[in-house]
């Protein structure tokens, strides 16, 4: 019953190896070179490209279950090749398959949906781990530079959204099911950065940025420019879902999601 889990190194994927691990099912995390990750013990780590099904259908050898992302990392660009992966998926004997999105319904999720087999999509709305790409200018200066931070989010923790995904591939109770996952809050930036100043004891400010002005500060993360203007248009006027607090979470875990401040808290190192 070995779940193949992609993205394993990703925010989402290394908590839902961990949980599943931790819960007794065997599990295989893929990763492009395997010998660069630490996973916990007993989790198997197998070199693949999803970009090349070819070097996929090893690591699908005898795996009953397969999370995927709709996204190559941290491109936002839409994995070209689902179909290809998802026949390869059904040859192998997956039965279970969750897809995590790139923010929005697209051709993965469409073949999918067309496999077969038992999908379940998690459409999450912000990460709260997108805040770490603020850790270098909070430890350097104090400071948090990001435009529109005055539009509210209810960001969900990554770990709540494996919790979710564990639940989707070690059960058939979610099986053609999409569920949009938001967090317990409604929180701006400079709400966000409040939590982190309470978690690190220090005096933090916000600093609203122009689009043009985050848009550099994103290329200099190495995103294109295709995926700077999605993640900007999402900013700046977002589906009105993504505000809205949600206990979907609870429901389909049994466990309160996770709030700001305690992500904040368990990355409190990550700022100081």
């Amino acid at each position: 019953m070995t779940i193949l889990i992609t993205g394993a190194t990703g925010n989402v994927g290394r908590h839902l190896v961990e949980r599943l691990a931790a819960e007794g099912h065997p599990v295989r995390a893929l990763a492009r070179d395997p010998d660069a990750v630490r996973f916990p013990a007993g989790v198997e780590t197998v070199a693949a490209d999803l970009t090349d099904p070819s070097s996929v259908e090893a690591a699908l050898e005898g795996a009953t279950g397969l999370h995927l992302m709709s996204a190559l990392g941290s491109t936002n660009l839409t994995l070209p090749n689902a179909p290809e992966l998802l026949a390869a998926a059904a040859k192998a004997g997956v039965r279970r398959v969750t897809v995590l999105w790139n923010g929005f319904r697209g051709p993965v999720e469409e073949a999918v949906e067309a496999s077969g087999l038992e999908w379940t999509h998690l459409q999450p709305g912000e990460f709260m781990s997108n805040a770490a790409t603020w850790a270098d200018d909070i430890r350097s200066e104090g400071v948090v530079r990001e435009p529109y931070g005055r539009i509210a989010h209810a960001p969900t923790h990554p770990a709540d959204i494996a919790a979710v995904g564990a639940a989707a591939l070690t059960t058939s109770a979610h099986a053609g099911r999409s569920y949009p996952l938001t967090g317990p809050q409604a929180l701006a930036v400079p709400d966000q950065v409040a939590a982190i100043a309470e978690a690190t004891g220090r005096d933090l400010r916000y600093v609203e940025l122009t689009r043009e002005e985050g848009a550099e500060r994103m290329r200099a993360m190495g995103m294109e420019d295709a995926a700077i203007d999605y993640v900007l248009d999402w900013r700046a006027d977002p589906p009105a879902w993504t505000a809205e607090p949600s206990d979907l979470v609870e429901q389909i875990t049994g466990a309160p999601a996770r709030t700001f401040a305690q992500w904040a808290a368990e990355h409190a190192a990550l700022f100081r």
